[in-house]
């Protein structure tokens, strides 16, 4: 009971979403529903009475039927109007409130959130399952509100004509009402089973395209392919169960329908023949009405299914936005005073496996460091965990005094930027990847093109120039200088680098490098593994990690008179 109302709970606000600042339009599509209702449940009536008429037994004259038709088609009219206006903007808005609502929970997320997480999971619940929910259950509702409001229109005219047949005809729709509580729920979980599949599917074509270029130099076409057979044909398989159990829905539904219907209008004709006082038009107009009957049973269903279907959907996705969200801390000024404390500091990704035991570190205000050692050492863990990645961690890390986990992540990402490897550039121009779609005076921004060493590209190609898909059109070095002067226009005065320059050739290599150790006023740690004389001299101090603790610290010169592990390491380096 208690894990089903949690559920509940952070399902409440996405369906929040589908109905907030939409509510007009959604009232607009149930008046359409009313009058379209009323004039079916005014055509039936007519039936009977032109019926009776033919018979001798309708009160009303041949006109003034007449004229009741023609105001059951402008009712008809009516609704179609509303509809038309309506109906199109309450399911456009619902869904572009629902997209967004989303995208911002998960923008909300922490910075290193999708190191542990399938990003598959969020592409999918925004492509596929977002067409579920709209056609499944927001594109079915108007239609089963209008159907709703016919069967109570209905049965209020069924007892009005005939109380005695409307009790047999409700024993008869007991049969429909089973089958849909039976089969209800069988469609929900073959709905949620697609998109399960289709997520690792997603995951799937994902991971071969970011890896196109290892796949071909592998040439490992044949065996990526059959894994895409393997994934797509468990989508397959998933789209075929749901499939069978859609159809088993619908022929159980219509099997039942039927038996209603025929049931009920043999009950009436024998009535009407044994002298009940039925008439042949109430005995039509049974038939009739029996459709807006039985459409709740056909209808309720398939609206039942999808909106247990989208309610699966939706509770995957929250149950995942819930995880990895920064707690909210104290905010801290953007600016160092006094500089970066780390002590005793250990950390673990699994139980049992750690990554860091009792680093110590000091990194004064204004100064540029350098994390180095051997791979998998903690170099990048350390920076990470100074980015405010995991709060799990013991030991300190204070900013002027302040621990980290007591801090708002915000007001950290005011205070510090980070430079990393992989640098993603937008499909968009030089300025925009630089500006990260914001406005910045124009001053600033060509100090950042001037002082990140990008003024001779701008000048070149200029600042509109389209970048490509993730900086096809760049070259390694340019993106790491795009990296760099975002930073720098951020003015952030905590500049963290994480090997930067580990895909670029040497020559580049000290170009960027070089570029960041010029920059004054910056309080910078890099880690690096290009252990390169000039540029390691030109650093306040090192810090050389071995197993996850720092063996030594020092200057270059300290440090290489010491001739210990950094020593052999900076030996091994140059000997390659």
């Amino acid at each position: 009971m208690k894990e089903n109302e949690a559920k509940r709970a952070l399902r409440r606000p996405f369906l929040r979403e589908l109905f907030q600042n939409n509510k007009f339009n959604l009232a607009m599509t149930v008046l359409a529903a009313l009058f379209g209702a009323a004039a079916e449940l005014v055509i039936s009536w007519l039936i009977k009475e032109v019926a009776d008429l033919i018979s001798g037994e309708c009160p009303y004259g041949f006109g003034t039927l007449l004229i009741i038709t023609g105001g059951a088609f402008a009712l008809f009219g009516l609704g179609w109007l509303l509809d038309r206006v309506f109906l199109s903007e309450f399911r456009a808005k619902a869904m572009k409130q629902y997209r967004k609502y989303v995208f911002d929970r998960l923008l909300e997320k922490g910075i290193q959130a999708f190191s542990g997480e399938n990003s598959s999971l969020y592409i999918s619940a925004l492509s596929n399952d977002v067409n579920t929910i709209e056609t499944e259950f927001i594109g079915r509702l108007q239609n089963t509100i209008q159907v709703g409001i016919a069967f109570v229109g209905a049965l209020g005219l069924m007892l009005w004509c005939s109380p005695l047949l409307t009790l047999i005809a409700i024993g008869f729709s007991l049969l429909p009402i089973l089958v849909s509580v039976v089969l209800g729920n069988k469609a929900a979980v073959a709905e949620k089973s697609v998109s399960d599949r289709k997520e690792s599917y997603t995951g799937m074509l994902k991971d071969a395209l970011t890896g196109f270029s290892v796949i071909k130099s592998f040439k490992a076409e044949k065996s990526i392919a059959k894994l895409h057979d393997l994934s797509n044909a468990d989508v397959a398989e998933a789209s075929k169960k749901r499939t069978r159990v859609n159809v088993l829905v619908g022929y159980s539904s219509g099997m039942a329908g039927a038996i209603l219907q025929f049931g009920v209008f043999f009950v009436a004709a024998a009535l009407a023949l044994s002298g009940k006082g039925i008439t042949a038009g109430t005995a039509i107009v049974f038939v009739q009405l029996l459709n807006y009957v039985l459409g709740p049973i056909q209808t309720f269903p398939a609206f039942f299914a999808g909106m247990m279907s989208a309610n699966s959907l939706i509770d995957k996705l929250a149950a995942a936005l819930d995880k990895n969200v920064p707690d909210e801390g104290e905010p801290i000024p953007p600016q160092l005073t006094e500089g970066i404390s780390v002590r005793d500091l250990a950390f673990a990704y699994e139980e049992g496996k750690p990554v860091l035991c009792g680093v110590d570190m000091e990194v004064r205000v204004g100064g540029c460091y350098a994390l180095v050692g051997g791979s998998g050492s903690g170099k990048s863990t350390i920076l990470n965990l100074l980015m405010a990645s995991s709060k799990n961690y013991r030991g300190e890390i204070r900013y002027d005094g302040k621990e980290l986990k007591t801090v708002s992540a915000g007001s950290l990402y005011d205070l510090v930027s980070i430079i990393q490897q992989n640098v993603f550039v937008f499909n968009s121009t030089i300025r925009d990847n630089i500006t990260m779609f914001s406005d910045f005076p124009e001053e600033e921004i060509e100090r950042a093109v001037r002082l990140s060493g990008l003024k001779r590209l701008v000048d070149e190609k200029g600042a509109d120039y389209l970048c490509g898909e993730n900086g096809s059109g760049l070259s390694g070095g340019e993106r790491q200088r795009v990296s760099i002067a975002r930073a720098l226009l951020r003015k952030t005065p905590v500049l963290f680098v994480d090997e930067a320059t580990a895909a670029l050739d040497a020559e580049t290599s000290f170009e960027v490098l070089d570029a960041i150790l010029k920059l004054d006023g910056y309080t910078r740690v890099l880690v690096t593994h290009d252990l390169d004389e000039n540029v390691l001299r030109r650093c306040t101090g090192l810090f050389a990690l071995k197993n996850g603790a720092v063996s030594e610290q020092g200057s270059f010169d300290e440090l290489m008179e010491k001739k210990g592990y950094f020593y052999s390491l900076y030996t091994v380096s140059q000997g390659e």
